[in-house]
């Protein structure tokens, strides 16, 4: 019966989302086992990222932005609460490795930005059917004339509540932990 069900659920699933799955699994008995810390905080990181892509995969681009956005606060947190004041200083060959490194991950990160950007769709051209409908009926619907602002706090008002409750809680609880000050 549950080998039925898991072959069931398999052949409606794009397979993405299962390597995703499998990624963000790995990853995150990687931050369990592993022993340094700020490695495991990195592999925490790859979980939040991977469930960025989910999110991507399964077309909710609005949750991908608030899934990274928290993230990232998260793992500046974290690495801030993990990193001693004292870093040790990278110099010679190992600053030139450094230098090349970087500016290697820069240009395959804007050249891979390019290719995304240059396949999207022309301005105003919906590629989902409810961008379709909340373009065509919008205006009718809402009265509002500004349709973003109509799509926000009309047809999605529960939706942009939860994503700004979550922003703004993020937003809290990293002042919490950056403040130089603790009460008294």
């Amino acid at each position: 019966m549950f080998l039925e069900w898991v072959a069931s659920l398999i052949g409606e699933e794009p397979i993405e989302l299962y390597i995703l799955l499998v990624f963000m699994i790995a990853a995150a008995i990687i931050a369990v086992e592993i022993e340094d810390l700020l490695s495991s905080i990195v592999a925490v990181g790859a979980v939040g990222l991977g469930l960025s892509i989910t999110f991507l995969t399964l077309k909710a681009p609005d949750l991908a932005i608030v899934q990274l956005v928290v993230e990232i606060l998260c793992l500046i947190i974290l690495i801030r609460a993990t990193i001693k004041r004292d870093i040790t200083q990278v110099k010679g060959r190992q600053r030139f490795i450094t230098i090349l490194t970087s500016l290697t991950f820069i240009v395959l990160f804007l050249v891979l930005a390019w290719s995304s950007l240059k396949n999207l769709p022309e301005f105003g051209y919906p590629i989902m059917k409810v961008a379709k409908n909340y373009l065509g009926e919008g205006l009718a619907r809402t009265g509002a004339t500004n349709l973003v602002t109509s799509v926000i706090l009309d047809f999605r008002a529960y939706d942009t509540l939860g994503e700004v409750t979550v922003l703004f809680a993020a937003i809290i609880g990293a002042l919490a932990v950056l403040r130089k000050i603790g009460r008294k």
